[in-house]
């Protein structure tokens, strides 16, 4: 992660969710958050609407140039990166991993502006509808109105598990009592 945004935000929500593979949404405070809440976002996980804004920053509307609640975040992106920004969306929503990507998108000059998009699950529960989080912060802070968001490269966020000794791991299999043959 290279904007201070996105790591502020993830280290944030990686202090949430502790040993889980992500916080549940009550757990975020927008207070604690409050100097990056203009760069972040939160998406309704629903597919056939291309993701649409449940919630928007202003810093993130500004860039659009629009109020983005309701309106779809994959439609911010060209055609060609659309596709692909659905199943990223889809997958940290799916398997309840991060993603961190770079975009690239049009200002009204026709000037390139350089952008970074970290998208976060929530746990997912009964009941509730899912949804995923994020920010989306440009590198310069004269950008202006931008559109043809383009994804130039992503990936995910692996959770690090934690590796145990091998005699460790054999003591969490075995319980009870063990036999060994062949010992004198």
């Amino acid at each position: 992660m290279k904007h201070p945004s996105s790591r502020a935000f993830f280290a944030y929500w990686d202090k949430k969710r502790g040993t889980a593979r992500a916080p549940d949404r009550a757990d975020i405070d927008p207070a604690a958050v409050r100097g990056l809440l203009g760069d972040i976002f939160v998406l309704s996980c629903e597919p056939n609407l291309g993701f649409p804004f449940r919630v928007a920053g202003t810093r993130v509307c500004a860039l659009a140039g629009t109020d983005l609640k309701d309106r779809s975040f994959a439609a911010l992106f060209t055609e060609a990166s659309r596709s692909e920004i659905e199943e990223i969306t889809t997958i940290v929503a799916d398997e309840t991993l991060g993603a961190i990507a770079g975009v690239t998108a049009a200002r009204e000059d026709g000037s390139k502006a350089h952008l970074e998009l970290l998208l976060l699950p929530f746990n997912a529960r009964p009941h509730t509808p899912v949804s995923v989080t994020g920010v989306l912060a440009p590198f310069d802070d004269e950008c202006g109105t931008l559109s043809a968001f383009t994804l130039t490269s992503w990936r995910y966020l692996h959770q690090p598990e934690k590796l145990l000794p091998r005699a460790i791991r054999k003591l969490q299999i075995a319980r009870g009592l063990m036999v060994y043959e062949g010992l004198r």
